[in-house]
């Protein structure tokens, strides 16, 4: 079913499938399987998986909370912060005309962990300032002490979430195929944290006044926070005295995080684990159905026969009416697995049985994949060389050449040119003399011999509600023999009718089969695809350097497309955008310190957040996708967070409470921040970790990727803030 502008996949699968179950009476003995290629299976499942991690993070997210407050109290109001935020971020996505589809809900999996951190940090400081209130020799009313613990860190929490939605900014200008995919999941991220800023901001107060001076006094903290508060204490006396030490780690990290990511392997976007697979089996032009018929045939036992299999469907050609016309010797084929079957080894099965029929174009994609190469090429392939050129003939000479200089290079597989080889046409030439000397015109006597060879529709007839076109046609006899063609009479306005061998050469030449045309010129397609575990970006990059070698004449010329092209685009595209976002992020610190030694040290510390990302990817195997560069960008934003949240107490305990600079007040502050900063960032590691743990299910395809890379992030962030940030400050 293909999706019309506007519509929705499942709904219009549904509907289709309803109608077809209403008409199956009707049907008699025929059998109609509306499960043959279901691109809706996938989607129905990828929304399953992504709703399932999301409940099972808000479980995880909650027993953090519960575990670090032992405050049934300070939890609930901390957790209210979840449902409100996602309600609010649905409602501005269904104003805004969005639908719920896997990206958006990707978008709100990711942001579960965060949305709670305003709420945390504000529910922290309130219960902190009610027990010392309490302590004091003079307490303040409650709505007082609630008032200034809020405002307290008000400034620090409405900048640091700006900067965690600002460095999502530059998805939003991606184009192609990544501004799809990834836009609505920005979307759904950024709403759910303005959402739970405002939630922060207006309720959570509320409900700390309404709850928390009520709550029976504890003798002390709970006792993993008391556990916690001792090890740290007991460690970074011992790290404040080293700032050289922090300065190199600092500095190490940086070139570990940048020389790591320069030896990740590359990928534009992950293998999509769907159980509808086409295939596509492309003989030379000019092959008969009847062949087709044989191969498709014996294919469809093949690929039946395969454990895990549930059924095969395909079609031949491509009718002239429709939008992509294929001749008969191009053959679709359709095939779905079963849910439970092992997907992996099914389709290293059905791979092998492809392989098996050598002396034609063949491949094996899912939906997603085939429809996401289409896009970007018009062809079916991972990396496309497209050369342009006036001559056909020379740009098969030109594509003969690129094929074999680029056939050693590792990796490549599936080469072929495109195919367009020689074919016998009927050639009719008018001879301009001849047709001057009989009164006619070259137009004339092509459409004539047109109608002729090909048929013309002149009207229609209706007859028992049904329209049928007229054609006019020559006679098989005629058509097929070029004797007769030349013998043709061709009607004169004036005088006697005139043979065609009169006045055109008729002969039957050799024709390319096809002409492709784009950008004011002919050109010509050399594809290939990257095997399973090649580096694209490697692969890539070999192929240009060995066609950039080659001598090229005047008038033709190279392009590069695919992939790895539009891979390298989005990266460009984010770091143009993101150096820009990087300046906003500058200016947003600065206007909260006002200081530029301040600024710039949050600033110049804040990559090496990334380290715990490119670790992690290395660890696990993964590739640099486009997913993973978006967590990065994710990373930068929650390690900003906390570092100003870290610094701006650092001002209050100075400039408010009177607290002397020095080792006291780092000390003082780092404490009191601990517990915040641990528990903003393992809200957010636990809600992303049943992501990370499924890696293999449909939906968590681009997904894991960010999830990875956000959970390492979080990791090098936490290192930073608890124990690099109190040393560089003191130093600096």
């Amino acid at each position: 079913v293909e999706k019309q502008q506007g519509g929705n996949t499942l709904a219009v699968t549904r509907g289709v499938e309803k109608a077809l179950a209403e008409l199956r009476p009707g049907f008699g003995d025929l059998q109609v399987d509306s499960t043959i290629f279901r691109p809706a299976t996938f989607i129905e499942r990828s929304l399953n998986n992504l709703t399932q991690a999301m409940w099972l993070g808000c479980a995880l997210v909650a027993l953090i909370l519960i575990l670090f407050t032992r405050d049934w109290r300070a939890a609930t109001i901390s957790l209210v912060t979840i449902p409100l935020s996602l309600l609010g971020a649905a409602l501005m996505l269904s104003w805004l005309g969005s639908s719920i589809n896997t990206m958006v809900i990707a978008g709100l999996v990711i942001a579960l962990g965060e949305v709670v951190d305003d709420a945390i940090i504000d529910v922290e400081n309130i219960g902190r300032r009610l027990r010392l209130n309490r302590e004091a020799d003079n307490p303040r009313t409650a709505f007082d002490v609630v008032l200034g613990a809020s405002l307290e860190v008000r400034s620090a929490v409405v900048f640091a979430s700006l900067i965690v939605m600002l460095v999502f900014l530059p998805i939003f200008f991606l184009d192609g195929v990544s501004g799809s995919f990834f836009r609505p999941l920005a979307t759904a991220y950024v709403l759910a944290i303005g959402t739970s800023l405002l939630v922060a901001l207006t309720i959570t107060p509320a409900l700390c006044l309404l709850l928390l001076p009520g709550a029976p006094r504890r003798a002390g903290e709970p006792g993993l926070v008391r556990a916690l508060k001792g090890r740290y204490l007991a460690f970074l006396p011992r790290m404040i005295g080293r700032p050289r030490l922090a300065i190199g780690i600092v500095a190490g990290g940086l070139m570990l995080a940048g020389l790591g990511y320069a030896s990740l392997k590359d990928q534009f976007l992950p293998d999509f684990r769907e159980t509808d697979f086409l295939m596509h089996f492309v003989e030379k032009p000019g092959t008969s159905i009847e062949a087709m018929d044989r191969i498709t045939i014996l294919a469809s036992k093949e690929l039946r026969a395969i454990p895990g299999v549930r059924n095969f469907g395909s079609h031949i050609g491509r009718a002239e009416g429709g939008d992509e016309v294929y001749g008969p010797n191009f053959t679709e084929l359709w095939i779905s697995l079963d849910e439970t079957a092992d997907y992996d080894a099914s389709v290293k099965q059905i791979q092998d049985a492809i392989a098996g029929y050598p002396g034609l174009n063949r491949d094996v994609l899912t939906y997603l994949r085939e429809r996401i190469k289409e896009v970007l090429t018009g062809a079916g392939a991972t990396v496309v060389v497209r050369i342009y050129g006036p001559d056909i003939g020379n740009l098969r000479v030109l594509a003969e050449q690129v094929k074999t200089a680029i056939a050693p290079v590792a990796g490549i597989t599936d080469l072929k040119i495109e195919q367009q080889s020689l074919i016998p046409q009927i050639q009719i030439r008018p001879r301009p003399e001849a047709l001057a000397a009989y009164g006619l015109t070259a137009g004339e006597v092509r459409r004539m011999a047109s109608t002729i060879i090909s048929g013309a529709t002149v009207g229609e007839v209706f007859r028992d509600q049904k329209s049928f076109e007229v054609s006019v046609w020559g006679l098989p006899e005629v058509r097929g023999d070029l004797h007769a063609l030349r013998d043709l009479y061709i009607p004169r306005a004036s005088g006697a009718p005139v043979r065609l061998r009169d006045i055109a050469d008729v002969q039957i030449m050799p024709a390319a089969n096809e002409i492709r045309r784009e950008n004011g010129s002919r050109r010509i397609d050399v594809t290939m695809n990257i095997a399973g575990s090649a580096d694209l970006g490697a692969v890539a990059r070999a192929v240009q350097s060995r066609v950039s070698a080659l001598q090229f004449e005047q008038g033709y010329y190279p392009a590069f497309l695919g992939e790895y092209a539009a891979l390298q685009a989005s990266q460009r595209q984010l770091l143009l955008l993101g150096s820009i976002c990087l300046l906003g992020i500058v200016l947003l610190i600065w206007l909260e310190f006002r200081s530029v030694r301040v600024t710039a040290l949050i600033g110049l510390s804040l990559p090496f957040a990334l380290l715990g990302g490119v670790i992690a990817v290395l660890l696990s195997g993964a590739t640099m996708s486009l997913g993973s560069l978006v967590g990065f960008v994710t990373v930068l934003g929650i390690s900003a967070r906390n570092g100003i949240m870290l610094v701006s107490h650092y001002k209050h305990l100075q400039a408010i409470e009177g607290e002397a600079f020095g080792a006291a007040l780092i000390l003082r502050g780092a404490q009191e921040r601990l517990v915040p900063i641990l528990m903003t960032a393992a809200c957010a590691a636990l809600a992303l970790l049943p992501l990370v743990l499924r890696a293999d299910a449909p939906g968590h395809e681009i997904e894991h990727p960010m999830a990875l890379v956000i959970l390492g992030g979080l990791v090098s962030s936490t290192v930073l803030n608890l124990l690099l940030m109190p040393t560089l400050y003191l130093r600096f």
